[in-house]
């Protein structure tokens, strides 16, 4: 959706695809997530099915011609992987290079070197902060468990105590953000500024992975005490190669494309003049295509030359790192092409309309209703893209610092409780081998921990800026 037609959309300067009121219209948007729901949790059918039929039913409700109802999917769609794909697909590249290369485990090694008893749980939150920043959650819970697995059986801890605090890393970087594909979406459907909303981002993750990481692990290996399973711990990428990335070339590489976009940032509030060549260079460099495409290009050389990889090896890396992403890309495709179909029927004014005569903050509200998709979907995913495309229409007289608040609190609506529907949950289950109870007691309380301490900071920014 472009500033543009949310502009236009907020002048009632476009009419909806359907003249359904605000009731019908209400109903549409409960029958469009029900079928969601229904489909993925009840006959497990793929996201991308489950949103682009739940798309239909929701243009069949409101009464919109099902012909306009297709053009407005795939619109939001195309406009969604145009906006995000190429970024997907970078972050993507940038993650297998950092775990084929065996860089992953120099930072893991190397910070655990230095690192030692009532220290670990600071340390691994750590770690799976800095990994989890190029990374896709389940990336990382991969790359991690074999770390996590180890420490707990080599220094005699309990498996919460060590295991928490690394969920927590890798859960608010996927939530909080960018380059991870929920946070980008939602700063797509409301234009909002990338670097500020990093910069946002990266204050608020903080104390938010303190709270739900070292301190409530605490908690958490008293309710779940149980020991390394032995036969979940795999081998490690880095076994098989004859040497690996240093410590500093691999940070640094990991930690580029953030440098850039928050130096445009920077820039941006500094020299506030978009003719000056300062700031024109910046918004070029800084742009999050440009920012990754130079972190994959320098990772080639610092994570897999220092590895020996030869070109052909490095070709094979790249190559297997997108085929595992057309999953997620269909699903973000499908998500965007959702909230297109909800704002072309008139939702997001609905929702703008009703929302002038409530006392609830835009930012609460946006909370609120990406919770609701959350616990409804199970996705994190799903759940910011439409809750995004939902509440784009509130983010037009928005400032800057406040439209980035907005994906912010979007993110941690979307985190809130993970439960049987999520795929997180069954991973995380399986990895540390818990029952349903104990991974309700440990994970799904460490993400709704995550969601309310996150959702909290957010609003309380928004009363000083």
């Amino acid at each position: 959706m472009t500033r543009l037609s949310v502009e236009m959309l907020a002048a009632d300067a476009v009419e909806p695809i359907t003249s359904a009121g605000h009731a019908q219209l209400g109903v549409a948007v409960l029958a469009g997530i029900a079928v969601i729901v229904l489909l993925i949790t009840q006959f497990k059918l793929h996201a991308f099915l489950a949103l682009t039929i739940g798309s239909l039913a929701l243009g069949a409700v409101a009464g919109a011609p099902l012909d306009k109802v297709i053009v407005s999917f795939t619109t939001g769609l195309g406009s969604t992987v145009a906006g995000v794909g190429v970024l997907i697909a970078l972050g993507a590249i940038l993650g297998k290079l950092l775990a084929d290369s065996g860089g992953a485990d120099q930072i893991v090694d190397t910070i655990l070197a230095k690192a030692g008893g009532r220290a670990m749980p600071w340390a691994m939150v750590l770690i799976a902060s800095v990994i989890g920043l190029p990374l896709f959650f389940e990336v990382g819970i991969v790359l991690l468990i074999p770390v996590v697995l180890m420490v707990a059986k080599r220094g005699n801890y309990s498996l919460m105590r060590i295991g928490i605090p690394a969920l927590a890393g890798l859960s608010v970087m996927h939530g909080l953000i960018p380059p991870h594909p929920g946070p980008l979406v939602a700063i797509d459907a409301v234009k909002a500024n990338l670097g500020v909303t990093l910069a946002l981002g990266v204050l608020v993750a903080i104390p938010t992975v303190i709270i739900a990481g070292p301190v409530f692990s605490r908690y958490a290996a008293r309710w779940v005490d149980v020991p390394a399973p032995d036969r979940m711990i795999p081998a490690r990428a880095s076994e098989e190669l004859e040497k690996r990335p240093g410590f500093g070339a691999t940070l640094a590489t990991m930690l580029l494309p953030v440098v850039l976009m928050l130096s445009k940032a920077l820039v941006d509030i500094v020299v506030d003049d978009p003719a000056h060549k300062v700031q024109r260079v910046f918004d070029v460099i800084g742009s999050p295509l440009v920012a990754l495409l130079a972190a994959v290009l320098v990772g080639m050389f610092t994570l897999g030359r220092a590895a020996g990889f030869t070109k052909d090896r490095l070709s094979t890396t790249v190559e297997k790192s997108l085929a595992p992403i057309a999953g997620i890309l269909l699903i973000v495709g499908a998500g965007g092409g959702f909230k297109q179909t909800l704002i072309d029927c008139g939702v997001g004014q609905m929702i703008l309309d009703i929302s002038k005569d409530w006392s609830i903050p835009a930012l609460l509200l946006a909370w609120l209703i990406a919770v609701a998709i959350r616990l409804a979907t199970g996705s994190a995913t799903v759940a910011t893209i439409s809750a995004a495309g939902l509440v784009a229409p509130l983010a037009a007289d928005m400032s800057t610092a406040h439209t980035s608040l907005l994906v912010l609190a979007i993110g941690a609506g979307s985190l809130f409780f993970s439960h049987v529907n999520d795929a997180g949950f069954w991973l995380v289950k399986e990895y540390f081998d818990l029952s349903v109870g104990q991974t309700v007691k440990t994970w799904s309380v460490m993400e709704t921990i995550i969601s309310v301490v996150a959702g909290g900071l957010v609003l309380l920014l928004s009363l000083v800026i």
